[in-house]
């Protein structure tokens, strides 16, 4: 009985330490013990996505193609993660700020299993309508059968997709960053070597490079659900706690919506420009393909980054410490855009090899395609970085309309006129340079916004004194 006590006050102590290190710890050690784990936990996950890529390449175009393709499944997959788990997120950090623990169990509870549900219900449709859904994603003839091959057991893993999302930025929302970061990391590395066995010792090809990742993806989610069962978390998950009160649903669509539309956006930019890029050749399809993969290093340390800093933002606006919000703001934002500039430098310099690393036909249109779309990103990069800082602000403290203004930004009414214009003037080079156009446009946008949001915080910091003045 004893060494049960002495359990459950180590376990309080550990709570309350993470509570306090929230309120407390200094912004500038704060900010990268929340983020280093977030951004390496999304860097794993890009390494996977680059290593399923490299391995499936050496199949053939036609089957980097299909890896390019479902990408965009995957994405689908997430986007009611995404919107359940960034509105849980934001709204859960801000009710453990405010000190209401018991709200904040029923919030994750209820959400929780509504997530799970949902998934299930994808899995079914998709496999119901697999032939028609990889076209419809952007396949081509020649790609179609390798991208069904791939479709196939990712759907299968869609439950526990949707799940690892939501339980893993709902770990970051209480301060347990390294835990969701070792969750999403096992997963990552164990694909790695999963990879290579599945498609070649058991020569099962795409289809061995789709079954390791889903295998990948039910490990972590197992994984993310143990402080849940051994009750080491700050919020509790139960099935006795599920209770769908209007408000907490209003509250979570609402500021999820805006991560809900920007996977959204995310998911229907990359199934567009596969189309246009497919309308001119599988070559170019290859090409984008390789592109995005790259990219999606210095997006990982960007969304990372972001993902971080939010339940930062979110916990002490909660606790109503401006000084802390208006710190963790500003100090997040240079700090994101510096490593952007950094990384797009490197990236850019190193671009050739990096690219050809993927191009195992050595097609030579694949090549320069994929190394204007890479280096003209690159250039865009720090756009992203503040787009993205100042979105998760925004959803951080619970202003909807805002974070979802700078989220339709980027790959929203930026990009769908530039995909359109730019084609037109220079062909397939058009479609490489669209996003990296975009991003740069977003810049008219996301400024204006990023001072909007220090004049917020010193509303806030002017009422509170007034406040204690009277």
């Amino acid at each position: 009985m004893d060494m049960k006590n002495k359990k459950n006050k180590n376990d309080a102590n550990a709570k309350e330490s993470r509570k306090q290190m929230m309120l407390t710890e200094n912004i500038m050690t704060l900010l990268p013990r929340m983020a280093i784990p977030t951004i390496m936990a999304q860097l794993i996950t890009t390494i996977y996505n680059l290593v399923d890529t490299y391995f499936v390449s050496t199949l053939g175009t036609n089957a980097t193609a299909a890896v390019g393709v479902n990408s965009s499944l995957e994405r689908m997959i997430t986007l009611i993660g995404s919107l359940i788990g960034a509105g849980a997120c934001s709204y859960i950090a801000r009710l453990l700020g405010s000190k209401e623990d018991e709200r904040a169990d029923r919030v994750l509870s209820t959400f929780f299993f509504i997530g799970l549900g949902l998934g299930f219900a994808f899995t079914v449709v998709g496999r119901l309508i697999i032939g028609d859904l990889v076209y419809w994603l952007g396949a081509t003839e020649e790609c179609a059968v390798y991208s069904m091959q791939y479709a196939s057991y990712v759907l299968y893993a869609a439950p526990f997709m949707i799940g690892s999302f939501i339980l893993n930025m709902c770990l970051r929302s209480e301060g347990s960053a390294t835990y969701s970061m070792i969750g999403i990391g096992f997963g990552g590395v164990l694909n790695c070597f999963l990879d290579p066995l599945f498609i070649y010792t058991f020569g099962l090809g795409v289809a061995g490079a789709s079954m390791a990742t889903a295998i990948s993806k039910t490990i972590s989610f197992a994984i993310l659900c143990w402080p849940y069962i051994r009750k080491n978390s700050l919020v509790n998950i139960s099935i006795r706690k599920f209770r769908v009160v209007w408000h907490d649903v209003t509250e979570v669509v609402s500021i999820g919506s805006s991560s809900f539309f920007r996977s959204l956006l995310t998911v229907v930019a990359s199934i567009t420009i596969n189309r246009v890029a497919g309308g001119y050749s599988t070559a170019a399809l290859a090409a984008l393909s390789i592109a995005n993969r790259v990219m999606e290093f210095p997006f990982a340390f960007i969304l990372g980054f972001g993902q971080g800093y939010q339940p930062v933002v979110g916990f002490n606006w909660g606790a109503r410490a401006w000084k802390r919000v208006k710190d963790s703001f500003s100090i997040g934002c240079l700090m994101a855009c510096i490593g952007s500039i950094v990384m797009g430098v490197i990236i850019f310099i190193f671009g050739k090899p990096i690219i050809h690393l993927f191009n195992s036909q050595a097609d030579a249109d694949v090549l320069q395609l994929g190394l204007l779309c890479v280096r003209l990103q690159c250039v865009g990069l720090v756009f992203h970085a503040l787009s993205s800082q100042v979105n998760m602000f925004y959803a951080g403290i619970g202003n909807a309309k805002l974070a979802l203004l700078a989220n339709l930004a980027r790959q929203g009414y930026c990009f769908y006129p530039v995909l359109i214009i730019a084609p037109m003037i220079w062909g397939v080079y058009g479609v490489a340079a669209t996003q990296a156009i975009a991003d740069m446009l977003s810049a008219f946008v996301i400024v204006p916004l990023f001072f909007h949001a220090l004049k917020l915080i010193r509303q806030q910091e002017e009422g509170a004194t007034q406040t204690q003045k009277v």
